[in-house]
């Protein structure tokens, strides 16, 4: 079985982001960049099925070179080889289509991604990517089975889950709860060193979307602590006090 996973270099959630001085990027300064956590479970999960039936699982990138990182994290964790696209990644369907563009020719058997990026935050490269390539897709799948040609997944909806046969190959993005990915032990982060990342020189299609202006956000509710004594009748009076007097909400 061929499995191509396609990850993201992103912004630890623990960084302080600060905005660029151009007021459309956030400042690189300081940030520590990671494989996207979402990706992580559609690695495990492929490398979980790669044990399973045998085959090659192959970790894809589109970015600079910085994003060889995440390919690493993922021949880390066990995946055979790298793909990263180098181009700008500004705009979610120029990344869509440049996958779309070098996944055409690798002949996957599944497709695995994580449901969303944590800095783009989108859901939508998956969906994205099915129209592009013709394939069946399901988003935010907690549960992945295989059998024979067709993949029975169980994704999450409003309200409950959702269990759908898709014909393979397909697309599947991956949501907490799918498995508990691996840590990568000390030899394989050394042998990842050694695995090969292939590079494609692409261009992406005229942005759809651009971004006009980033702010951070601004602080502007106070919390406050009410001293009681325990009376509940003492707190409800001080509490609609306050938002009277104070929030004039009421």
């Amino acid at each position: 079985m061929k499995i191509i996973v396609c990850v993201s270099h992103v912004p630890d959630t623990t960084t302080k982001v600060n905005v660029a001085a151009d007021g459309k990027n956030i400042d690189p300064a300081g940030v520590k960049f990671i494989l996207n956590p979402y990706d992580e479970f559609a690695v495990e999960e492929a490398l979980r099925l790669k044990e399973k039936y045998s085959g090659e699982v192959i970790a894809v990138s589109v970015g600079s070179d910085a994003s060889k990182e995440a390919i690493r994290q993922a021949l880390a964790m066990g995946a055979d080889k790298g793909i990263l696209i180098k181009a700008d990644k500004s705009d979610t369907f120029a990344v869509a289509e440049l996958l779309a563009n070098t996944l055409k020719t690798q002949g996957a058997d599944l497709i695995l991604l994580g449901k969303q990026s944590i800095d783009f935050d989108g859901m939508e490269i998956a969906p994205m990517l099915a129209e592009l390539l013709d394939m069946p897709a399901a988003t935010v799948v907690v549960s992945l089975q295989i059998e024979g040609s067709t993949a029975i997944a169980e994704k999450e909806v409003e309200g409950g889950k959702e269990k759908i046969a898709l014909s393979m190959p397909c697309i599947i993005s991956a949501q907490k709860g799918l498995n508990d990915p691996r840590y990568p032990s000390l030899p394989n982060i050394m042998k990842a060193k050694q695995k090969p990342i292939e590079e494609i020189a692409a261009t992406a299609s005229a942005p759809r979307t651009s971004v006009i202006k980033m702010d951070k956000p601004e602080k502007k509710r106070i919390g406050k602590i009410l001293q009681v004594d325990g009376n509940a009748n003492a707190v409800a009076q001080q509490l609609a006090q306050l938002l009277h007097e104070e929030a004039k909400v009421i």
